[in-house]
């Protein structure tokens, strides 16, 4: 009797999530129609392979969208695309300038990757080309992670 119970409660829980899925449109609609929010987050699922197929030339394509519009994970990972010529060329001015835009925004890790971490100052000598290329390694995943768990709306 409990199971026949769980199941028309899973049956009720799943037809209803499917109808509110269907009235709102999908995340790709909205990125299509240039939510910003909605872009980063296609660019994320290409980025991870999350439900389609991996793919750093859309990823890319999808986040440059985003971050032209000052969404600031997109800028950050962006940056460290550029960086590592993950479905860009790889570009260090380029990269340089999406962390100075991520950094214009108080972006605490990009100020850090290029040198201007007030901590930093005057304490032991730190190699920020080793920790620039570190970030351009686990930046693009960790910072799709967070895009695709962040709430759409």
């Amino acid at each position: 009797m409990f199971k026949i119970f769980k199941w028309l409660v899973l049956s009720i829980m799943l037809s209803l999530g499917v109808s509110v899925q269907a009235e709102g449109p999908t995340v790709q609609q909205a990125a299509e129609q240039g939510d910003a929010k909605a872009q980063a987050k296609m660019g994320a699922m290409y980025l991870l392979g999350s439900g389609i197929e991996k793919d750093g030339q859309k990823a890319a394509e999808w986040m440059l969208k985003a971050a032209n519009q000052g969404y600031l994970e997109a800028q950050v990972i962006m940056a460290a695309l550029f960086d590592r010529g993950l479905g860009v060329k790889s570009d260090v001015k380029m990269a340089t300038q999406w962390y100075e835009k991520a950094a214009a925004q108080g972006h605490t890790p990009s100020l850090a990757i290029l040198g201007r971490n007030p901590a930093a100052k005057g304490s032991v000598a730190f190699n920020y080309q080793a920790m620039r290329l570190s970030a351009s390694k686990q930046i693009p995943t960790e910072y799709a992670k967070k895009i695709l768990l962040t709430p759409s709306k």
